[in-house]
């Protein structure tokens, strides 16, 4: 189902990626959570007094991933009202270059958060820091070592903790069979592999995603982060197969087909950043039932926020409720 905002551009809606899916992505990915499964996530989580407040709780979150890289992440739950009813969690998932704020937002509207700071992230960097830009192209001819396959993972890890029951606090319990997902461009693409490879994840929410169609948005536009390829591919153009072949497994478009939970996308016909088309292609590529894309004329990369906060809360709301 395709919601029209404004009027309509001259973008193919029927645009096709030219990604393929390798014909061991699933026994590469089955591997990866192979590995990640005998992780101990070793969590840590502290009460941070100076950032709470009255309303909400904020915690430092503290765990270990793929390759025992130590993750961080910030935790915000409303202040208990002594209620012995378990709330639903958001996993909060970042952008590419800045780095994630404390998620006031969500307990504001009843909601637990988690803020993921995957690795690269401040507090999280002392073991892995490409620098951005950087990350997008850190060992971009290995799928073995390449940045994604770890930041990937640090998702997965989050999610594991997520529904772990680890979060039952003392002030209020979390709710681990009601974990949506949410986040915009990066994070949008990672909501994308999050719903696709983790059942747990009951509902997500996606804005203008990255990490979709990698190959074609560097010929679509002109601007960065994906012209970081480009400028890797005009220092090595020798490399261009070795690069397509690695990006294909990491590639939100080779995922999207696993996506059983409602999930809505939203996306900003004048995006100049994520183009539009590549959002379209893998919104058809989502073979979940429950899926709507929201369409936002006059808006760019930001995919029509301001617009879309509402629809967003009402979505968790019915598919998780507080």
């Amino acid at each position: 189902m395709i919601l029209f905002y404004g009027d309509k551009l001259n973008i193919n809606k029927n645009y096709t990626c030219k990604v393929v899916k390798p014909e061991d992505f699933d026994l590469f990915w089955g591997d990866v959570l192979d590995d990640l499964s005998q992780v101990d996530l070793k969590p840590e989580i502290i009460h941070d007094d100076l950032r709470s407040t009255k309303d909400i709780d904020i915690y430092q979150v503290f765990f270990n991933s793929l390759n025992n890289i130590r993750i961080s992440a910030w935790l915000a739950t409303p202040v208990s009202k002594m209620s012995d009813k378990p709330i639903p969690v958001i996993l909060q998932l970042p952008g590419y270059q800045n780095d994630p704020l404390i998620p006031k937002y969500w307990p504001l509207n009843g909601y637990a958060s988690l803020s993921l700071n995957h690795r690269g992230k401040v507090r999280s960097r002392s073991e892995f820091d490409p620098g951005y830009p950087g990350v997008l192209t850190h060992n971009i001819t290995d799928r073995n070592s390449y940045s994604y396959k770890g930041i990937y993972s640090d998702v997965w890890a989050s999610i594991d903790l997520l529904s772990s029951n680890y979060f039952d606090l003392s002030n209020v319990k979390i709710d681990s069979n009601r974990i949506g997902v949410a986040g915009s461009s990066q994070g949008g693409g990672l909501t994308i592999i999050s719903a696709a490879m983790k059942k747990e994840v009951k509902a997500a929410a996606c804005g203008a995603p990255y990490l979709c169609g990698y190959m074609d948005a560097i010929e679509l536009t002109n601007t960065y982060p994906y012209q970081e390829i480009n400028d890797y591919l005009n220092l090595y153009p020798d490399r261009l197969d070795d690069v397509t072949n690695t990006l294909s497994y990491f590639d939100g478009m080779n995922f999207a087909d696993k996506i059983t939970c409602p999930i809505i996308l939203n996306v900003g016909l004048q995006d100049n950043v994520c183009p539009p088309e590549t959002a379209y292609a893998v919104f058809e590529n989502i073979t979940s039932g429950n899926k709507k894309i929201y369409e936002y004329d006059g808006y760019g990369h930001d995919a029509g926020r301001y617009l879309h906060d509402q629809v967003t809360l009402d979505f968790f709301e019915n598919h998780l409720g507080k």
